[in-house]
């Protein structure tokens, strides 16, 4: 795996690492706490150029996950960020305030999942139907 922009970014985030798992030679996840999100994003996308590829909502037997995947397009490295969620009050800082190209997963995410983006520009219907019943996700068990 390209050990040295993933050295880099391990140092970069220091203790706001919880967790730290490399899947393959070209991709690892790395687990920290929702409060951090922000902080970390801008590291990855504003000071190490990566790109935002997606997000992935996932509902979890004890707790809702967020993968925020990023990609280093000159390696093809994947590092994706891993939050959990508390799923009676799952809510996060919106990615928006970083980089515009969260908003519509975040859209999907929140209607999908109840993740709730604080800060989200536009947290309204991107799939389901406008008047689809408050406080049913289609995602969640």
């Amino acid at each position: 795996m390209g050990k040295n922009i993933i050295e880099e970014v391990k140092e970069k985030f220091g203790d706001k690492i919880v967790d730290f798992f490399i899947k393959n030679n070209r991709r690892c996840y790395i687990e920290i706490k929702p409060q951090d999100i922000i902080e970390c994003a801008k590291i990855l996308f504003e000071e190490m150029n990566f790109r935002f590829a997606t997000a992935t909502g996932i509902d979890c037997e004890k707790h809702l996950e967020i993968l925020y995947h990023f990609s280093y397009d000159k390696t093809g490295i994947i590092v994706s960020l891993r939050v959990k969620l508390d799923k009676k009050n799952p809510e996060i800082e919106s990615l928006t305030q970083v980089f515009t190209a969260a908003e519509w997963i975040e859209r999907e995410i929140w209607e999908m999942l109840g993740v709730n983006f604080k800060g989200h520009p536009n947290l309204k219907h991107l799939l389901l139907p406008d008047d689809w019943p408050e406080g049913k996700h289609p995602l969640r068990e």
